[in-house]
């Protein structure tokens, strides 16, 4: 008998940090920075509305003539973001996050952001089931 395949939710980094699209590259480099974190979900008016990760800031802060101190995080986040419910099974968003090379995931409910799945998150996943699910 198999057990059954954990949600996302157990996995999951909750109440992540957020930041708006107004904001500047420079902000959103020193929160992630502080926070020990690469991936922000971009929030307007309580709204996801982009993702910014810590490759984006810095790609787009070493392009000439940009000024980290004066971009907006809105200028270069990703607009089109993978978004599950807490309640998705762990395997749906591995594959997902497997087949098309995302870094993160954010985790909605109700319109509203509850948390974020990372890769390294989902190599935690990995290793615990491994660890108790081959024993």
């Amino acid at each position: 008998m198999s057990k059954p395949i954990p949600k996302i939710q157990r996995y999951m980094t909750t109440a992540p940090a957020t930041v708006g699209s107004d904001q500047t590259l420079d902000q959103a480099s020193r929160l992630m920075r502080e926070r020990d974190i690469r991936h922000l979900p971009v929030v307007d008016d309580g709204k996801l509305v982009g993702l910014i990760s810590e490759r984006d800031v810095a790609m787009i802060s070493n392009l000439q003539g940009v000024d980290p101190a004066v971009e907006t995080i809105g200028n270069a986040m990703t607009a089109a973001v993978y978004t599950v419910e807490p309640d998705t099974a762990l395997d749906d968003v591995v594959e997902v996050m497997a087949s098309q090379k995302f870094g993160s995931v954010v985790v909605v409910q109700n319109g509203k952001v509850v948390g974020v799945v990372t890769t390294v998150d989902v190599c935690r996943a990995l290793a615990e089931l491994l660890r108790t699910r081959l024993n």
